[in-house]
């Protein structure tokens, strides 16, 4: 029983960190090197992460300076992020590349917003839907005669209160983006 409630809570635990990182790849209008982390590069016939090749930091609070290693592969860099649904125009200087994020509309920061707590629902199902197989695995457990009725009553609730909490916490994290989204 203790290796299913640690299967369960490492599940949830994945869970919660993927969608920290759909997060922190939501653009808010601040420059942020997370929002580079989903496009890759076609470099020497490989698709290759930008912050594998060139170093990515924030200049100022709109503007990311994207500074490759090897200056060759500074159009393909280019390329990758204008055919990316970004929706920012790389400034080319030669050496780098500079993404300056426009100030959000209130209209864009709404639409925004719907996409985080689609985001989060969307994580929410998964937690439930880890508990609702853990619990069949419980049965199952019970099934077999491994485990007793007040085993599986004390188990299905154990999960919950996991499901309940890991809930809380995307529901709590959402709430906390949808804040600095709406910032002005």
């Amino acid at each position: 029983m203790k290796e299913v409630f640690d299967k369960v809570k490492h599940k949830m635990d994945k869970t919660v960190q993927n969608f920290v990182g759909e997060l922190a790849a939501q653009r808010v209008g601040r420059a942020n090197p997370s929002v580079l982390d989903k496009i890759s590069v076609d470099y020497y016939g490989a698709p290759t992460p930008i912050n594998q090749m060139a170093a990515v930091s924030v200049v100022e609070a709109r503007i990311l300076m994207i500074q490759p290693w090897d200056v060759s592969s500074l159009r393909a860099i280019e390329k990758a992020i204008q055919t990316s649904d970004l929706g920012i125009n790389p400034q080319n200087d030669g050496k780098v590349i500079r993404l300056t994020f426009p100030p959000m509309t209130e209209e864009r920061r709404r639409e925004v917003v719907k996409e985080v707590s689609k985001l989060a629902e969307d994580s929410k199902v998964a937690i439930r839907s880890i508990r609702r197989d853990a619990i069949e695995k419980l049965k199952a457990l019970q099934k077999n005669a491994e485990i007793t009725e007040d085993d599986l009553k004390h188990g299905e609730k154990k999960i919950q209160d996991l499901t309940d909490s890991f809930c809380k916490e995307i529901a709590e994290l959402a709430e906390k983006k949808n804040k600095e989204i709406m910032e002005i």
